[in-house]
């Protein structure tokens, strides 16, 4: 998986790590990976799929959706 560097606010590192140190997470990558895929959702109900310019935006959203959905999948799971 390609490695991003971006940076927060304080107030959103906190809630990040409240997140994880709650058990809703089980990393601060998976807050990110969830944040993403509402963000492409989100992003494409409002501007259409089309409006995508390159194919790998889309495939790189697919993955996440699909990280998500496994992540969503063993935590309920164990």
């Amino acid at each position: 998986m390609p490695m991003v560097t971006v940076s927060i606010s304080p107030e959103q590192a906190a809630k990040m790590r409240d997140a994880v140190d709650g058990g809703a997470y089980a990393s601060g990558s998976e807050v990110v990976r969830e944040a993403l895929r509402l963000w492409a959702t989100s992003f494409e109900r409002e501007n259409g799929a089309s409006t995508l310019r390159p194919h790998t935006a889309v495939e790189e959203r697919l993955n996440v959706a699909e990280l998500y959905a496994a992540h969503t999948t063993k935590r309920r799971h164990g």
